[in-house]
């Protein structure tokens, strides 16, 4: 036991134990990372029962201030940031990780706004806008098992399954992630203070051995994307989606939230994995991919007890979705003229994606485009040397280490593409092959 850090941990009841680690990180003499006294340790050292010592670090633990990692011990929590998405500030370097939808496709709001004016919105009335619920609810229906399903609006995608989780599930609790997994998911359930537990991803989506796995580990939640996998592109086929319902029939009351951010723009069918009996669900529809990023808005369709305790964190007059916003939304939504756009947009990126993966193909090294905004390569060779020889080459590219839950270790790339010219493509897969080779070499040496 360090006796430096023994020291500043004080107290003889759980609340005096756990104010006492809170002071000492919050004067700088425990830092995030640092490794606490054991229990059996602490216990002898205070002289108190251990179950004082283990009630004070589940407290600790429900606030988020420590972590405990099997026989790795309990440590002051380290929120180390998670990257996010978007382009990266300062670089002058050609930034091909972004993740961001091509602003060209983007319909030009200006002739819906004028719909979006007129009567005017007062405290106390409901969440979403009565367009908006007409408008979604043959859309969420359609794809939706279970026939009894309430709808909700929030503040996009990210919004929405931070709420879910929240509604269900306290700290320490398990969560089920695609692994690899989209950056703000990830970040979602870390900043919660829930336990990620990963499922592999394939080209047909989670893998059903994966998601038992989590259920015998007693998670309380699954959050799964059917198509447009982020990063991988993996969309659920017929087979995949059954597998999974049959995995989950026996566990009707598991919160599964499903999040088909691409929606629209989808070259692929959508295939749930919620069966008609499954009692606590979520489908998630954010329009930020087809409608631009600053369009902060998502509809859920979720079972009526879920949608009841989602209503009690949107209030109408404090934490409800502009209803303008909504009235934008749906007045674009409701013009074929858009719609047609929209759809031309989802083939814009999956040619420019199939085009890029051929490309790659030519120099010898495979590629599949799957679906969505962005390309997963895997490479022979270690993606950290890749991308620094991209970044020689002018490039700046997002390696697959940044969306593993598992840690380091993934032969990935993840690429955005489909805004590059014929020009620039060819000339990024060159590079790419290039940097690939230079890699190979240097890890040869």
């Amino acid at each position: 036991m360090d006796e430096t850090i023994a020291e500043l941990i004080t107290g003889s009841t759980a609340v005096e134990i756990a104010d006492s680690v809170r002071a000492a990180h919050e004067r700088g003499h425990l830092r995030d990372g640092a490794a606490l006294p054991s229990v059996r340790a602490l216990a002898d050292r205070l002289g108190i029962n251990r179950n004082t010592v283990i009630a004070a670090y589940r407290q600790l633990t429900r606030a988020g201030l420590v972590e405990t990692r099997g026989r790795g011990g309990t440590r002051i929590a380290d929120l180390a940031p998670v990257a996010q998405e978007g382009f990266a500030a300062g670089s002058v370097l050609h930034d091909v990780g972004t993740g961001n939808p091509d602003p060209a496709w983007i319909p030009d709001p200006a002739a819906a706004l004028h719909a979006v004016a007129g009567r005017a919105v007062l405290y106390g009335e409901p969440v979403i806008d009565a367009g908006l619920d007409a408008w979604s609810r043959p859309w969420m229906a359609a794809d939706l098992a279970p026939a009894d399903f309430r709808l909700t609006v929030t503040s996009g995608a990210v919004d929405a399954v931070e709420r879910l989780l929240a509604q269900a599930l306290t700290r320490d609790d398990a969560v089920a992630l695609e692994d690899p997994c989209w950056l703000a998911g990830i970040q979602t359930v870390r900043l919660g203070g829930y336990r990620a537990v990963p499922v592999p991803v394939d080209a047909e989506g989670m893998s059903a051995r994966g998601l038992q796995a989590a259920l015998d580990q007693g998670v309380r939640a699954i959050v799964a994307t059917p198509r447009a996998q982020n990063p991988t592109g993996a969309a659920l086929t017929a087979e995949r989606a059954a597998a999974l319902r049959a995995v989950l029939a026996d566990h009707p009351y598991v919160l599964v939230i499903e999040d088909d951010h691409y929606s629209l723009l989808s070259q692929r069918p959508f295939h749930s994995i919620v069966g008609p009996e499954h009692r606590r669900f979520a489908l998630v529809r954010s329009v930020s991919k087809f409608l631009g990023p600053d369009m902060c808005l998502a509809v859920t369709a979720s079972d009526p007890e879920t949608a009841d305790r989602l209503a009690l964190r949107l209030s109408p007059g404090t934490t409800w979705v502009s209803h303008l916003l909504q009235r934008l939304a749906h007045a674009q939504l409701d013009d074929p003229a858009v719609l047609a756009r929209i759809r031309g947009a989802g083939a814009h990126y999956a040619e420019r994606n199939a085009a890029f993966a051929a490309r790659l193909a030519a120099h010898g090294l495979p590629a599949v485009a799957g679906d969505g905004l962005n390309l997963w390569v895997e490479l022979p060779v270690e993606t950290r040397v890749v991308r620094e020889q991209l970044m020689r080459r002018g490039w700046l590219a997002r390696t697959g280490d940044e969306f593993m839950l598992r840690g380091a270790g993934s032969p990935h790339l993840r690429l955005t593409v489909h805004d590059l010219d014929d020009e620039a493509a060819a000339r990024l897969a060159a590079d790419v092959v290039a940097a690939t080779v230079a890699a190979d070499g240097m890890i040869d040496r």
